[in-house]
């Protein structure tokens, strides 16, 4: 059995992380929260210590790494805001643990490094939660690219519609200072996926910019990729929209829907499973989507010539 803590437990993703580390088996010893609702620990771990301090919890991770009484925590989850990522990692890894990050892992790809400095440092490792490289539709992809020859290249139309409230800009993940943005807090994952099925990234062209959609257009070794993320419910197609559908999700490879919607539920659980058997993604495996998503925050839109996706027309970011 491992002893973890979590930072971040009051954010929408924190269950994922206390059901996953129940479910293999090891147990939630301490989190942190300035915000104190977190009833949901009752349902995981009504004996974890909850601090809504950053300094109290400092101490009490300070005091079990110093007890000779076994205590000590093995692994910190990081699910805090985006923007603090970088400095909950290293002061997991200062602290002794090994540290299991949500996405995304940083916002720049220079902040990658110093966290690289600080494993060396501490013989420590970061590891990340890339979910869709455990999903079985997306690994049964990737052996069908494979199995191409690497000269040929696919077509790929990404489409990412999941609607927000009001609320969503008026929080943090509506800062982009914070998020990172659209493409960042909602798209990260994906823009990885994209990598982890067809390589390395040769072009990267951005279309939309705006508080709540963005779209461009991606080039890899071995796909062309048009892709389009919105929070906007107008972005929906109307026959879902009329018929209360509040998201829309489609991956199309050379005109054929990947189906991928199913197997969501228990992604945590395997990519901890994954983890604790010393099989986890590590800061280098993030490296090329937070570039990716670092460039598409801080590019200039182009005009809409050349490859983009047909959702663009008629929207306004």
């Amino acid at each position: 059995m491992k002893h973890f803590a979590l930072i971040g437990a009051a954010g929408y993703i924190a269950p994922r992380h206390m059901a996953a580390i129940r479910a293999t088996g090891n147990e939630l010893v301490a989190a942190l929260d300035p915000n104190d609702s977190v009833g949901i620990i009752d349902s995981h771990f009504p004996e974890a210590h909850f601090f809504t301090e950053f300094e109290r919890f400092d101490r009490h991770v300070d005091k079990l790494r110093r007890a000779n009484s076994g205590g000590a925590i093995d692994y910190m989850s990081i699910c805090s805001p985006n923007y603090l990522h970088d400095s909950h990692m290293r002061f997991g890894l200062r602290s002794g643990c090994d540290v299991i990050c949500e996405k995304p892992l940083v916002l720049n790809p220079w902040n990658i490094d110093g966290l690289a400095a600080i494993e060396k440092d501490t013989g420590h490792k970061v590891n990340t939660i890339l979910q869709l490289r455990v999903h079985p539709s997306i690994i049964a992809l990737r052996e069908k690219v494979q199995a191409v020859p690497t000269d040929a290249k696919f077509d790929v139309d990404l489409t990412y519609i999941t609607s927000r409230g009001r609320w969503y800009l008026q929080s943090w993940k509506g800062d982009v200072r914070k998020s990172g943005g659209i493409a960042t807090n909602i798209g990260v994952h994906f823009f990885d996926m994209l990598h982890y099925l067809f390589g390395d990234l040769q072009a990267n062209t951005v279309y939309v910019s705006g508080d709540a959609k963005a779209a461009g257009y991606l080039e890899y070794n071995r796909a062309r990729v048009r892709w389009f993320m919105s929070l906007d419910i107008g972005d929906v197609p109307a026959e879902l929209r009329d018929a209360g559908q509040r998201t829309f999700r489609s991956i199309t490879v050379n005109g054929e829907e990947v189906e991928f919607s199913g197997g969501f539920t228990d992604l945590h659980n395997r990519s901890y499973e994954e983890i604790l058997a010393g099989r986890g993604f590590g800061l280098e495996a993030n490296r090329v989507a937070i570039t990716t998503v670092s460039d598409i925050r801080n590019a200039t839109p182009a005009s809409l010539v050349g490859d983009y996706h047909p959702f663009i027309k008629g929207t306004a970011a």
